[in-house]
């Protein structure tokens, strides 16, 4: 089972290049086995084109090494962190995708203006606030997992299932590495097209609450109907 852990980790971290949300070594993907709480994870540093299995490292759920002879991306803490506090979520992927990484450097939320953006986000992708300075120079990657927490007190993680942490980049999750890697990649697609948008107007419109609705509910509502997941009758 933990073999299968390590392989899955590996294939959503190969998406990332893939998908052109990674430059050099900037990301990550962890997935985690609930049942045993262990946590497979990129080894810090390494190259995507030399990644194998064999250097998936594993973790608990509070960061600490159980097998492997790299060490852990740095950003393990941060995904340890939303892995104890966000129950529901099994893989987590970090990158330093460009636009979305301007929204982050910009302070900026993500604003819902169209329908790509509800299709996978009902509503704004959120900005976390400042850290202090005690914050970065203590616990850093574990304070800012900490921050995404605080940040989605009053919101759904589900509903929403990314995150900007300011002046850094975005954090996507969900429930496979492959769907936590098409969420990230999503992201970096809406915030290209926000740009775009703010480029022809400075000030576009927000989509209608009721168009939202209809397009984030007919996918991942109760009552969805989008895809071949329900037979017609």
């Amino acid at each position: 089972m933990l073999e299968s852990l390590k392989e899955e980790s590996l294939a959503a971290n190969l998406l990332l290049p893939k998908f052109g949300i990674v430059n050099l070594t900037f990301g990550n993907v962890s997935v985690v086995d609930r049942e045993r709480g262990i946590v497979a994870i990129k080894p810090s540093g390494v190259a995507y084109g030399e990644l194998r299995a064999e250097h998936i490292v594993l973790v608990d759920l509070n960061g600490s090494k159980v097998e492997g002879e790299l060490n852990p991306s740095s950003d393990t803490p941060t995904h340890c962190c939303l892995y104890r506090n966000f129950p529901e979520i099994r893989a987590v992927v970090h990158t330093h995708s460009v636009y979305a990484t301007g929204f982050a450097q910009a302070g900026c939320g993500i604003p819902c203006l169209g329908t790509t953006h509800a299709d996978y986000f009902y509503g704004e992708i959120p900005v976390t606030r400042k850290m202090t300075a005690d914050e970065i120079n203590g616990q850093y990657e574990l304070e800012t997992g900490n921050v995404i927490v605080e940040r989605f007190r009053k919101l759904n993680y589900l509903d929403i299932p990314a995150v900007l942490v300011l002046n850094h980049g975005p954090f996507a999750w969900g429930k496979s590495g492959e769907k936590a890697v098409e969420t990230a990649f999503a992201m970096e697609l809406v915030a290209q097209m926000a740009c775009h948008a703010f480029t022809v107007n400075p000030e576009p419109r927000l989509i209608q609450q009721h168009l939202l609705d209809k397009h984030f509910l007919r996918k991942h509502g109760a009552d969805a109907y989008y895809g071949q997941g329900k037979k017609s009758t």
